[in-house]
């Protein structure tokens, strides 16, 4: 019996924990994009399993319902000041976005505010993130639908190397009781991470291989950990500003990262499908720091042409006719 449960041990540990989907930001910045219907049924027959949209889109929630697709979706930053100063705002909010969506729509987390922090309106961002994760609690949906907010690697101070990863003084005033809110709600930091724009900015010191995942070894060396590509350095730097800020137990949600097509520097059809499909590969074992999956979202489903021009409107890993601007596998 002792032998056999032993074997059922050696079993049950040799089966591969499945990799969660990758998530696909839908940006809907653009006259051209199909309709929120057939936007779904693509996500679906790529086997994408989970979203995240910039506001609370009535056409495209209805669209998701019974797709179980997993789903972020933002309170937008111009909603951030009445939701911060009204309870009511954020009960009427929820009632309309969310509750009026359940069961059917698979929410996962509501991104209070993009890129905010730090800047003007940051300091809305707590007083919402509060407001609203209350309405959801008195709507008995806290348990299942986590707040937080997203911001951009460039909250990080220092991130070389990535054990010095701490918050810089203008992002940590404001983030520091968001992480201790983070902490006791048991929801992660989402985080916008660029590899791209740090390569872009820093050629001088940053080769492409290295952003592209495609060094042939370690590149930087910290201690215990060694790092082969760039996206693991920033979300590890992120790691460890979060320890530093008290959020040992916070987990970091990658809720964009991509490459552009066209428009700009490094900016090419190669370059973005081999970022993107090697950041698939990868998201599945983790970080040094962090082993394990990394919850992540590609950023963008579409290219926008109502964008600024440049690279902002060549994010897209298909085109509007649903055709893919290179190829990709989402598996």
């Amino acid at each position: 019996m002792f032998a056999a449960a032993l074997l059922l041990l050696g079993v049950l540990v040799a089966i591969p924990t499945t990799v969660q989907s990758i998530g696909v930001c839908y940006g809907m910045l653009g006259n051209n994009l199909p309709p929120p219907s057939s936007v779904v049924n693509l996500y679906k027959s790529k086997g994408i399993g989970a979203m995240r949209i910039y506001s609370p889109d009535g056409a495209t929630l209805q669209a998701l319902k019974g797709s179980n697709i997993q789903l972020i979706v933002d309170v937008p930053n111009n909603n951030l000041q009445s939701i911060a100063s009204d309870q009511s705002a954020a009960a009427n909010w929820v009632k309309s976005n969310v509750q009026a969506y359940i069961p059917g729509v698979s929410f996962k987390y509501i991104a209070v505010g993009n890129e905010v922090i730090p800047g003007n309106q940051a300091q809305y961002v707590l007083p919402a993130m509060k407001n609203i994760y209350n309405a959801l609690s008195s709507a008995g949906l806290s348990g299942q639908i986590k707040v937080s907010t997203a911001v951009s690697q460039g909250v990080l101070g220092s991130s070389y190397p990535p054990s010095n990863g701490a918050f810089s003084s203008d992002a940590a005033s404001t983030l520091g009781p968001i992480v201790q809110f983070l902490a006791k709600t048991g929801a992660p930091l989402l985080v916008n991470v660029y590899p791209y724009f740090s390569y872009v900015n820093n050629q001088g010191s940053i080769k492409i291989d290295y952003a592209l995942f495609t060094s042939p070894g370690t590149v930087v060396q910290d201690g215990q950990y060694g790092y082969q590509n760039l996206f693991d350095a920033i979300v590890d730097a992120l790691y460890a500003a979060l320890q530093k800020a008290g959020g040992s137990n916070v987990n970091v949600v990658v809720s964009e990262s991509g490459w552009p097509s066209a428009g700009g520097t490094a900016a090419t059809v190669s370059n973005a499908q081999t970022y993107n499909q090697n950041l698939i590969k990868h998201v599945g074992k983790g970080t040094p720091r962090k082993p394990g999956p990394i919850e992540t979202y590609i950023f963008a489903m579409f290219n926008e042409d109502q964008k600024p021009a440049g690279i902002e409107q060549h994010w897209g890993l298909f085109k509007p006719d649903g055709q893919p601007v290179y190829p990709i596998d989402f598996s």
